[in-house]
């Protein structure tokens, strides 16, 4: 069964591949929700999922949505009212493949990111755990974890309230966008990232002030 996350994440990025708006900024003010809130929701907070943030998207977008699909505790309702509608949009069940240097204004200002000539690929396992996007690895420093070439499924993290110390993120920065495990530090204001390739690539700091996206990684495809 799907969580509630997970259906947010999908009418998100279906009314978005009809144009309806650019950003979770814009889709809040759409349908009259406090942006933070939802940016919490969009992360799993549960306290912000209630009958009103579902129904304020059904009315939004009239005859779009089935209401039953976001209220019932099963995935016996399709999310779409016409069958039709959602095989002439598979956009909505697959994830963008993001170029790498693009990853900072996925999610949040798409003007550099055409999503409609982006690789999509339909990875059902990935769209459960709540993947928002794709990226392809270049260079060595994650391996043996991933390797040159491989696929990860990502999950922005738009409110960052605390890291997942040991976790692999996508971060953009002032160095660039990197790949790398986040550990603490003993400067609070600091994060130690780690890469797995140790011999190559020795861990450094940056601070967290420095931090311009942060996208958690869950899950890969390797490719051989």
């Amino acid at each position: 069964m799907k969580a509630k996350y997970e259906k947010l994440n999908e009418a998100y990025e279906y009314l978005r591949s009809l144009g309806k708006f650019h950003n979770k900024k814009k889709f809040a003010e759409e349908i009259g929700f406090d942006y933070t809130n939802l940016s919490s929701a969009f992360n799993g907070v549960e306290k912000h999922f209630n009958g009103d943030l579902f129904k304020k998207i059904y009315d939004r977008y009239p005859g779009i949505f089935n209401l039953e699909y976001f209220t019932k505790d099963n995935d016996s309702f399709p999310m779409l009212k016409s069958e039709e509608n959602k095989t002439n949009h598979p956009v909505a069940d697959s994830l963008p493949l993001i170029p790498f240097e693009c990853i900072a204004g996925y999610g949040e200002d798409n003007d550099g990111i055409k999503l409609n000539e982006c690789e999509r690929y339909n990875i059902p396992e990935f769209k459960k755990i709540g993947a928002e996007f794709l990226i392809r690895v270049g260079g060595s420093s994650m391996y043996p974890k991933y390797a040159s070439g491989d696929i990860l499924a990502c999950r922005k993290i738009h409110d960052i309230l605390f890291f997942q110390w040991g976790k692999i993120y996508v971060i953009d920065s002032s160095q660039g966008q990197l790949i790398k495990r986040v550990c603490e530090h003993e400067n609070p204001d600091m994060i130690l990232l780690v890469s797995d390739n140790k011999e190559k690539y020795p861990p450094f700091s940056i601070p967290k002030s420095d931090i311009r996206s942060l996208s958690i990684v869950l899950g890969a495809v390797r490719m051989e």
